[in-house]
């Protein structure tokens, strides 16, 4: 099963970071949101992925070329110019990297990339946003229902603390809790071909039109993830990520070293 990964927004939110690398590239740690992603994936198996790019896709292309090289040794040949490779990563992924052009918005993005999804279940999700989701429970659930599209619904870390009064009294405080209230578009998405025919074009969002038609139509279902989600949108959030991998406390951390 193929995993499509939305990787071409601007983050203008994140301006400072944006203006040198492309979102999906921003660090966390010392590796890009991209590569977090991706390792999630390849623990439940997941390792064919495509990548719809758009704002500085090259540099995502330039990472994932280079990407086996910088993470092994190196014996270089100068005369002949051979490289051997020692100690290659243990990743085994294929990766297809797609430019579907800087304007295009999600939902075209995703029809641009159609034709390399072999007409078969797929998985979609954003380049910028960071999961523990049991993605096995997230396909199970997809294919118990019959319909065309699940979404996972996701709580999201307040922003500030939380408090209960019991008149001027506080009964209850919490430090940045999960929002008990409020589900939010968390962006994993298990998909069929037929949801393609509900994207018009280049300019179709997909969180809006597609997703409300499949709603309409009875096509929808959703999947409630109550662990960890966190989207990267600002520094406030980039450097709350960094804490936690800085920490060894990172929730999204399923793989072993």
């Amino acid at each position: 099963m193929k995993v499509v990964i939305l990787a071409g927004g601007y983050g203008s939110r994140l301006a400072n970071e944006v203006e040198i690398v492309p979102k999906p590239l921003i660090e966390i740690g010392d590796r890009p949101i991209l590569w977090h992603i991706m390792m999630h994936f390849s623990v439940y198996g997941f390792r064919d992925f495509v990548i719809a790019l758009g704002f500085k896709g090259e540099m995502v292309k330039r990472y994932l070329v280079d990407y086996c090289s910088l993470q092994s040794d190196l014996t270089i040949d100068l005369r002949s110019g051979e490289t051997i490779l020692h100690n290659r990563p243990s990743q085994d992924w294929i990766v297809e990297l797609v430019d579907t052009g800087p304007q295009t918005k999600t939902g075209g993005r995703l029809k641009k990339v159609a034709d390399r999804l072999q007409d078969e279940t797929f998985i979609l999700t954003w380049g910028d946003s960071i999961s523990d989701v049991n993605l096995d429970e997230l396909l199970k659930f997809h294919r118990s229902h019959g319909k065309l599209a699940t979404i996972t619904a996701v709580r999201p870390t307040a922003r500030y603390g939380y408090m209960v009064f019991n008149g001027d009294k506080v009964v209850e405080f919490a430090e940045k809790p999960q929002l008990n209230e409020g589900w939010v578009n968390g962006a994993y998405y298990v998909l069929e071909p037929g949801v393609i025919d509900y994207i018009e074009g280049d300019d179709t969002v997909w969180e809006f039109e597609p997703l409300n038609r499949l709603a309409v139509d009875d096509e929808l279902r959703v999947f409630r993830h109550t662990s960890f989600w966190q989207c990267v949108d600002t520094p406030r959030e980039k450097y709350y990520l960094e804490a936690l991998w800085g920490g060894d406390r990172a929730p999204w951390k399923t793989w072993s070293d």
